[in-house]
């Protein structure tokens, strides 16, 4: 599947081995390996499932038999042509969303708005008059 020769093994071992360091490793193979065991286990359990959903499809025979035989009792299951068929209706168009409110502006006006008081003048002193 990866086409993982003896050699490319050897250098991802040494590899790991640097990166690692030897204290850490067995720790880290022993954590990749359960971690493997998991997938392993997934996939078995996924590809059980997926070959038990087909083997009652396998098993149903698609036309009676032409020979004289009796035909297979008819299964509980039932079959694809039983089910009525789907109609897809094109959607409702929506009605467009109205837009947000938009805040105007106030208008400027000269005897709403307060004039700015001047500053206090000084005299010579330095005082406020």
């Amino acid at each position: 599947m990866f086409d993982l020769g003896w050699g490319k093994i050897i250098i991802i071992a040494v590899i790991a081995l640097i990166v690692i360091g030897p204290k850490e490793l067995p720790a880290v193979l022993r954590t990749v390996g359960q971690w493997m065991g998991k997938i392993r286990r997934m996939a078995a359990e996924f590809q059980g499932q997926f070959q038990e959903a087909m083997r009652p499809a396998a098993t149903t025979p698609a036309t009676p038999p032409a020979t004289g035989e009796p035909a297979a009792a008819p299964t509980t299951e039932p079959s694809v042509a039983a089910e009525p068929p789907v109609t897809i209706e094109p959607p409702v168009p929506l009605e467009p969303a109205p837009p947000p409110p938009v805040a105007e502006p106030a208008a400027h006006n000269e005897a709403a708005t307060p004039a700015p008081t001047p500053p206090p003048a000084n005299d010579a002193g330095g005082r406020a008059a």
